[in-house]
């Protein structure tokens, strides 16, 4: 992946750690910061210390950029499920281990980025087609959240979709000034599938007594509180990327495909999909003690 994956190149990584290092951002991302809430140091990467023993209260990031449910024909990258897969072939091959021996005290993460929609979108502009397709994203979701349960992690959390239609991606057609509300039908019937889906992992959830086990993560009211500027007043053009255009590709003749803002601490988006470690920072700062409460609790 290093060598192809534009992660691995300039300018990403421009503020932490100051070079390319796999994170989709100038810096810090939201696993990162959620490390840092729960008091754990930055986690390993699956990448460059899959193979190896490491003890898991350090963690490990098995996430892959751009990641889908389906397996794109574009995208190289493992899905979903597969990545999943990583995840229980390393604990089952005893690389990862605890201070205490088990995975009982740790914690899981599943982030899902909502990239299967955007083509699916494009094919089917009727609404009509959203519920079936939605149903199975989420379920493929809630098959892969069920076989992390099987892990028995103290708890699992899952992202709510962001709004996608807010992505610079989509307002580069606005020259960057309003969401496109088309994205919100299907970014709603996802949020409320997930809700459902969540809810029954809970109730059907044999490993626990007390309490759920499984807790959303609620990107979506975070994003919208800081673009809406309600939340951190710091981007005065929210929608708009620190790194615009083609980030971190190169023409024929070297010259770069993409401009870079004077102050990426000024903008919420790096790129045409990924926030900053500032916006990251801005939306775990909304996110706060009732998610680490969430995740500590049982």
């Amino acid at each position: 992946m290093k060598p192809t994956a534009l992660s691995w190149k300039p300018p990403y990584g421009i503020t932490f750690p100051g070079k390319p290092s796999g994170r989709y951002s100038d810096g810090l991302t939201a696993t990162d910061f959620l490390a840092k809430q729960l008091g754990a140091k930055l986690p390993y990467l699956w990448r460059t210390h899959g193979k190896k023993k490491v003890k898991l209260n350090r963690g490990m990031n098995f996430a892959f950029g751009g990641s889908e449910v389906f397996d794109s024909p574009v995208d190289r990258s493992p899905n979903i499920s597969t990545q999943v897969g990583f995840l229980v072939n390393l604990a089952l091959a005893r690389r990862v281990y605890t201070i205490d021996g088990d995975l009982a005290s740790s914690y899981a993460l599943l982030s899902y980025s909502g990239t299967d929609y955007y083509g699916f979108i494009d094919q089917n502009p009727n609404m009509a087609a959203y519920p079936a397709f939605v149903e199975f994203i989420v379920e493929d979701i809630q098959y892969s959240l069920g076989i992390m349960n099987g892990l028995k992690f103290k708890n699992i959390a899952v992202t709510s979709l962001h709004p996608l239609g807010c992505l610079p991606r989509v307002t580069v057609a606005s020259s960057f000034r309003s969401c496109n509300e088309s994205y919100s039908d299907l970014v709603r019937l996802h949020n409320e599938s997930l809700k459902k889906a969540v809810a029954k992992l809970n109730k059907e959830d044999k490993f626990r007594t007390k309490g759920d086990r499984f807790v959303i993560v609620d990107l979506h009211k975070a994003f919208m509180t800081i673009l809406e500027k309600k939340g951190n007043k710091r981007f005065k053009s929210p929608l708009k990327p620190c790194c615009e255009g083609d980030c971190a590709r190169m023409d024929m003749k070297g010259a770069k495909k993409y401009t870079l803002c004077n102050d990426p601490k000024s903008a919420f988006f790096w790129d045409e999909i990924n926030p900053t470690q500032e916006g990251w920072r801005s939306i775990y700062s909304l996110l706060g003690k009732s998610l680490t409460e969430s995740l500590t609790k049982g």
